[in-house]
Formats: structure tokens, C-alpha cells, sequence
């Protein structure tokens, strides 16, 4: 089962972290929150981070302004 991202399907491999999956994604903005299965992923668990056959990510990025 895939992941989904965003709502969209993503392919997941065993031993796909978060941060993989953001280099996969191309989202390179700085300024970002993760969620998996709707749980907080803390800035220095990202690397670390393992998902799971049929997670649900949602990669939320901040724009900050003035």
C-alpha cells in the first residue's frame, strides 16, 4: 500500500524516512511541519523518522511575510 502525501499516493520502501521522502518530494523550503498519521514529527526526528506501509504525511511549509 503506498503512502499518501498530501493526499496524494507516494511509493513506500522499507526504510523510508521522512527526510528521504522530503528529498524524493523535492520540498526543499525551510520552513516547514510534518505530520505522520496526524502525529507531529519534531525538526530533529526527521532524519530519523521510519514510515510505514500506507502512512498518511501531510508537509505543510510556513511563508512568513510582513
Amino acid at each position: 500500500m503506498p503512502l499518501t502525501v498530501n493526499g496524494d499516493p507516494h511509493p513506500w520502501r522499507e526504510g523510508l524516512t521522512v527526510q528521504a521522502l522530503l528529498v524524493e518530494k523535492n520540498y526543499t523550503f525551510p520552513l516547514r511541519v510534518i505530520f505522520v498519521n496526524k502525529q507531529l514529527v519534531k525538526k530533529e526526528n526527521i532524519p530519523t523518522t521510519v514510515l510505514h506501509d500506507g502512512d498518511q504525511v501531510e508537509v505543510v511549509h510556513l511563508i512568513g511575510g510582513g
